[in-house]
């Protein structure tokens, strides 16, 4: 398999070489390159910005695992598979809850301090979906960048992880039999390595985040333009279940005219006892489920939704007021300082709140080892779609999901090494320079996109609305490429590049969610109210055609 599109860029102006490069530097691309590096292989880590600037260090609530009395895989299992709405795998999905306690351990082991009690166990708190209290967490709200420092200064403490800070990644360079044998960046700065270069390596691990950006209000920070999922499609990869978006319920609601990163509003909150109400103050979620404001995510930002139009206002409001100042300020001192800094005092008042793009559910597609359909490639984290969130993903599954599939890839890639399976590529310069190159939008673009995307494809859809979010970025590309046919085509350079990744990740992910005709987990269909198990429980694939649009085929039965 050759790579067949490309995005217009100069030529690499130098060119380094290692073992496995990991694109990507949160809980899943570290562990990878932490694991890899045990067995002697040599690991170089590519991120975006600084090494501690992605989505993991956002992560509030926790991660899940049953390490808590009377707690099994099993009832873990069954949890994921309920919030998965029918399209979880099966094998991912145990793979996750047997192998999670004892990853969690050894991420402990590296340096995590969570959260503990008097008697010195680790504490566990309950979350949206989940039957039992599962949830560990750390400095309160703050799990996600307690396990980033750790990881961060355990890769620091090797000097044989090599760091490129600063770097957005471009393309996937092949060999001549089509199997990854490195990639094209830009390191944005100046010395040694700066613009665009190429790194060669035996293997490509993705570990790039999510795609959140591609709307206008979420929970993602800035750098999660859905890059590696770009990537993967360029490279002849197949992505599945782009239509899952979840919506976070709970997210700081900070007026009509806010884009961007909004701050969220961890869903441990609500699992300590805060309510969801309108502004009448009626708890709204009672009746409505059985575990009221702990039903899964997609159901809880239904209903929010649902009163929102109702009442026709744009949020609604959880209220915490009867922690009481102490437990706010020791449990969950992350929010409060975000909820203060934005003029709102959880302690005495309600916290308006409303649903944003959180998490995508699907992703690259993988195997349990993490392998996509590209050799060589491997995928892991929210970039990845290994099937173990289904149709919406279950409350702290996700850093857990990064953990135990990043230490499977590493596991597979050292038994590959140690095998003689992994040796030395030389890229296929020949492809690569055939490969057709994207015409880049204007940087105007990504706001336009983030519009089309909200108005349209946002937390409730129909085939209107789709239609007119399709047709707007039609009329996107086709802008682009009269640039580029007038020979007035934008820059090549990183606000022009995140634009081509997102105008081909919102278009990838229309197609899917056009073509899903029921309502499904966090895929709500207006014009499709009810789920379909016969005709949609299957998965959803898509690549690119030959001239680069994207295309998705229902998976057989």
């Amino acid at each position: 398999m050759s790579v067949t599109h490309r995005l217009t860029a100069p030529a690499p102006g130098w060119t380094t070489d290692t073992d496995v490069v990991v694109v990507g530097s949160g809980v899943a691309g570290l562990t990878v390159a932490l694991n890899v590096r045990r067995a002697g292989l040599r690991a170089m880590v590519v991120t975006k910005a600084m090494l501690d600037d992605g989505s993991t260090r956002w992560a509030q609530g926790g991660i899940a695992a049953a390490l808590g009395e009377g707690d099994t895989p099993e009832q873990h299992l069954a949890d994921t598979l309920v919030a998965g709405a029918g399209l979880c795998d099966g094998d991912s999905v145990r793979t996750l809850v047997t192998e999670g306690p004892d990853a969690v351990r050894r991420l402990i082991a590296v340096g995590a301090a969570f959260d503990r009690g008097e008697d010195g166990d680790v504490l566990l708190t309950r979350e949206g979906g989940h039957h039992r209290n599962r949830i560990a967490h750390a400095g309160g709200d703050a799990t996600g960048a307690e396990i980033s420092r750790a990881l961060v200064e355990a890769v620091r403490r090797d000097p044989d992880v090599e760091l490129i800070e600063h770097a957005l990644v471009l393309d996937l360079l092949t060999d001549a039999d089509g199997h990854a044998a490195g990639l094209t960046l830009h390191v944005m700065g100046e010395g040694q390595r700066d613009g665009v270069g190429a790194v060669r390596a035996r293997a490509v691990v993705l570990a790039t985040g999510g795609m959140g950006q591609v709307f206008s209000a979420t929970t993602n920070p800035a750098v999660s333009t859905g890059d590696g999922v770009a990537l993967a499609l360029r490279a002849g990869a197949e992505v599945t279940d782009l239509e899952f978006v979840q919506f976070h319920p709970t997210v700081l609601w900070l007026g009509p005219e806010a884009e961007g990163q909004q701050p969220l509003v961890s869903e441990a909150v609500r699992g300590e006892g805060a309510h969801l109400v309108d502004a009448d103050g009626v708890r709204f979620m009672l009746g409505r489920h059985e575990l009221a404001e702990l039903a899964p995510r997609d159901i809880v930002a239904k209903a929010i939704t649902r009163r929102m139009r109702e009442h026709g206002t744009d949020h609604m409001y959880l209220d915490g007021r009867h922690f009481g100042a102490e437990m706010w300020q020791r449990r969950f001192p992350t929010i409060l300082a975000s909820c203060r800094a934005h003029g709102i005092d959880p302690v005495t008042e309600p916290i308006p709140v409303s649903p944003a793009a959180h998490y995508a559910s699907g992703g690259v597609r993988t195997d349990t080892r993490g392998r996509t359909s590209v050799p060589g490639l491997s995928a892991c984290g929210e970039v990845a779609c290994t099937g173990v969130h289904g149709a919406n993903r279950l409350a702290s599954n996700s850093l857990l999901e990064g953990l135990v599939f990043a230490e499977r890839i590493a596991a597979d890639l050292t038994a590959r090494h140690a095998a003689g399976d992994l040796p030395e590529r030389v890229v296929d310069v020949e492809a690569a320079r055939a490969a057709r190159p994207v015409p880049l939008p204007a940087p105007e673009a990504r706001a336009e996109i983030q519009r089309l995307m909200s108005r349209g494809t946002g937390v409730l859809r129909s085939a209107a609305s789709m239609a007119a979010t399709a047709e707007g970025l039609a009329l996107l590309a086709e802008q682009t490429r009269a640039a580029v046919a007038e020979e007035k085509p934008a820059d090549p350079r990183v606000e022009t590049w995140e634009a081509a990744n997102l105008l081909l990740v919102a278009d990838a992910l229309v197609t899917a969610a056009a073509q899903r005709e029921e309502t499904r987990g966090c895929h709500w269909r207006e014009d499709f109210p009810e789920r379909d198990d016969a005709h949609w429980q299957r998965h959803l694939i898509t690549t690119l055609t030959a001239s680069g649009g994207p295309v998705s085929t229902l998976e057989e039965p």
